[in-house]
């Protein structure tokens, strides 16, 4: 991001940074957002208590769960305002390896570059395992080497990272019946799954839909007399699909089983939180609760989120669009089939330092590029970059 904000060259093109830009390229103010904060002009900074604001959460846990499954486990499930999804994901870490004690973390390969740093500061104790997710060849999930592999390795109280919807970097997403058939397995070796959840409404303008792994997971494997799951852990954020990036609003979801304590776990997690940071942020969480809390601007931001999912898609549609055009080497059809804010390109870093150095399209060594990043005016130029570095098909 340096060498970009550094290059002087008029055509050149971020594509790395994680957060959603207009067809301008320019940052995006949500209506919904917009008009959130214009109602709360004149308030005040007062401290919130350790664990957030009460309205936030519960808004925050029925966002999550939905209104039936949060009603029917309230008791089961505790909640907490976090320091967005890193912190929601660093509390989760440093409290179950306190108090769930796993000997392994089982982390997707690849995954958000931050899930390895966040498990070896708050759980230096747990080792840290990387389990197969993407198969390059196929471009899809690897389901069957992920179970494998989760089988053969994994142990009772191990902690399985799952990204909830628009997995990041690969944009690309279990089905339904991946997971089930995960489920099956989870439950089986009695493993103890923590969901990433930073892009709900985001990946595809449905909320429901995106939240649909975390509540299958909950509801059969929590509601049912068999289970012998530990629990759910939901680190959740706000910054993506409220455009809240800078505000760092964020819940943690800690759903226990039936005979245990919520109340006892949030105490833990509230010792933890105080330690930490003491008190969570106020004006971001006032501008999601007063959204969320009133039906109008409830509305209008998800009317938001098909603007945004919308322009996602038809950014990917051009692009493959424009490579097919401009024959580049390899079938770039899953482009299309990726989901969210990221494309995995299967670029190799020598084709992605050549992109930036000759072309000045800047993006992840991995081959990870920002759909964000493209617009109408740029795309063009861009595909034609990447034809040139991946040759002719």
């Amino acid at each position: 991001m340096a060498a970009f904000d550094a290059d002087s060259h008029p055509n050149k093109v971020s594509l790395i940074t994680g957060a959603y830009r207009d067809e301008e390229g320019q940052p995006w103010v949500l209506p919904s957002v917009r008009q959130a904060k214009d109602r709360l002009a004149g308030s005040d900074h007062e401290y919130l208590s350790i664990t957030g604001s009460p309205t936030l959460i519960d808004l925050a846990k029925s966002l999550t769960f939905g209104s039936d499954i949060t009603n029917r486990l309230w008791s089961n499930i505790a909640s907490l305002q976090t320091v967005s999804g890193t912190g929601a994901n660093h509390l989760a870490a440093a409290f179950l390896s306190k108090h769930l004690q796993p000997k392994r973390v089982f982390i997707p390969d690849p995954s958000w570059v931050n899930h390895k740093t966040v498990w070896a500061t708050a759980g230096p104790a747990v080792t840290q395992h990387e389990y197969p997710y993407y198969s390059p060849s196929t471009q899809s999930v690897d389901i069957e080497a992920m179970l494998s592999f989760l089988d053969t390795t994994a142990e009772p109280n191990d902690v399985l990272i799952l990204q909830a919807c628009a997995h990041n970097p690969t944009g690309t997403d279990l089905t339904k019946w991946q997971w089930i058939e995960l489920g099956k397995l989870v439950k089986e070796k009695e493993l103890f799954p923590v969901f990433d959840s930073a892009y709900q409404g985001f990946a595809t303008g449905d909320v429901d839909a995106d939240a649909w792994a975390i509540r299958y997971f909950t509801e059969q494997m929590l509601t049912d007399a068999d289970s012998r799951l530990p629990g759910v852990c939901v680190a959740q954020s706000f910054s993506k699909n409220f455009g809240l990036y800078g505000e760092r609003v964020g819940a943690l979801h800690l759903v226990v089983p039936p005979g245990l304590s919520a109340a006892g776990a949030k105490s833990r997690l509230t010792l933890m939180a105080r330690a930490e940071y003491s008190s969570p942020v106020k004006f971001g969480a006032s501008i999601v609760e007063t959204l969320l809390g009133d039906p109008e601007l409830k509305a209008q931001w998800e009317r938001d989120l098909i603007t945004m999912s919308s322009r996602i898609k038809t950014m990917r549609s051009r692009l493959r669009g424009k490579l097919q055009e401009y024959v580049a080497c390899g079938d770039w059809s899953f482009i299309e089939r990726q989901i969210g804010m990221f494309c995995y390109t299967g670029m190799s870093p020598d084709q992605v330092s050549r992109l930036q150095e000759e072309y000045h399209v800047y993006l992840m060594p991995s081959g990870r590029l920002s759909i964000c990043g493209l617009t109408e005016g740029n795309v063009d130029y861009v595909a034609r970059a990447i034809r040139d570095v991946v040759g002719l098909g």
